[in-house]
């Protein structure tokens, strides 16, 4: 009798000491509850200049961290845009002072469900509900910790481009440039039940134990493997999947494997990201920030008006979308770009021509990085930063 195979064995995150502000001032949320204080972990590249005029703020994705340009201490891989942040690259550290923050929730470091509180206990699935805006404000402290009383530029894909989004609604004046990529002013009803499917994926798990798994040492490895390897689809295009693994199977008699068996490549590799993914990510803190990002409507305080959201806005917007992108598919961003029209703003908006998908904002797209690298030049001329 076939049986579903087991998946390796997982231990609870690793105790890092990542590099934290901490914020004994707290922040009071958008649910209401207040967090008596907090910590965002962080990293930088590059120099201040002396007018604290380059500073560029970094956002990142769902399953991203703040090890944006360099090795992730707790993987041992490579950071995830060293394709586009390091010296002479599309932002230039030898130019920009560059931040990325791992974002308020998440568990890289930064204030989230597996920290404790001040009485010592583990959050758990007790923390607080979060918004994008709460990821935002937070990262608005710790610019003002770092003495950037105005950034440069925010930039950012997917969730990092909500982010950058948000940071143009609320904090207007202290962003002169803004690039969100692959993304959207709102979670669409999609992704909204992509996220769901994923987070009962994780409480179907009987390692969860409502949450409390971390005070019994235990991890829901299945559950958020499953949900790892649903997202991941997601993020790819079927053009990118056929491309890579088509109908090939493992074996050639894999027609005689068990039911279970990994009788596809597709299916290893989404059995690869899966188990990958259990050994760097946090289960709670996976479904804190996919509810944010279905919480995201930058419209919702503005009668639906989307263009209100940006009244009166200075900042200079570059929108990137990608042709095959299905999860922020290229409408999107052109409604955001319609909405910052209306609102009078200063604003560019790029289709990339590719096959790779959402995650196309991730690989190297030169086209991709010559937009960036084009309007981040225009910008620092027009701002006088040599």
């Amino acid at each position: 009798m076939d049986v579903a195979p087991d998946w390796p064995a997982a231990q609870p995150l690793p105790v890092f000491e990542h590099q934290q502000a901490r914020f004994a001032e707290g922040l009071l949320l958008d649910c209401g509850q207040r967090l008596d204080a907090f910590a965002l972990a962080y990293r930088t590249y590059g120099t201040l200049n002396a007018d604290r005029s380059n500073a560029i703020l970094v956002c990142h994705a769902l399953t991203g961290d703040q090890y944006v340009a360099e090795t992730q201490p707790v993987t041992g891989k490579q950071g995830w845009w060293t394709a586009l942040v390091g010296p002479g690259c599309t932002i230039d550290t030898n130019r920009f002072f560059v931040v990325c923050s791992n974002v308020l929730g998440g568990c890289m470091g930064s204030t989230g469900p597996r920290s404790a509180r001040p009485n010592g206990e583990v959050w758990g699935t007790d923390f607080p509900p979060l918004t994008v805006r709460d990821m935002v404000r937070a990262q608005q402290m710790l610019m003002a910790r770092l003495g950037v009383a105005r950034l440069f530029a925010v930039i950012g894909g997917s969730m990092g481009g909500m982010q950058v989004l948000e940071w143009a609604a609320t904090f207007p004046d202290r962003v002169f440039a803004a690039v969100p990529i692959a993304t959207a002013s709102y979670h669409s009803a999609q992704n909204i039940a992509f996220n769901e499917v994923s987070r009962q994926a994780i409480a179907a798990d009987p390692d969860f134990l409502g949450g409390r798994y971390w005070a019994e040492g235990r991890v829901p490895a299945r559950g958020l493997a499953v949900a790892r390897m649903m997202a991941h689809i997601t993020y790819l295009s079927e053009e990118a999947l056929t491309q890579k693994f088509g109908r090939k199977r493992r074996r050639e008699d894999s027609k005689a494997a068990s039911f279970f068996g990994d009788m596809f490549e597709v299916e290893s590799y989404l059995r690869h990201q899966g188990s990958s993914f259990v050994r760097r990510f946090d289960a709670n803190s996976y479904l804190t920030v996919t509810r944010a990002m279905d919480w995201f409507d930058l419209s919702a305080e503005h009668d639906g008006d989307l263009a209100a959201a940006f009244a009166g806005t200075r900042t200079r917007f570059c929108l990137v979308s990608f042709t095959s992108d299905w999860l922020f598919p290229t409408a999107q961003s052109r409604s955001v770009a319609r909405a910052l029209n209306r609102a009078a703003a200063n604003v560019s908006f790029v289709e990339i021509e590719t096959d790779r998908g959402h995650d196309a904002f991730l690989l190297d797209e030169p086209d991709f990085r010559r937009t960036v690298a084009g309007f981040l030049a225009g910008c620092a001329e027009h701002a006088g930063i040599g």
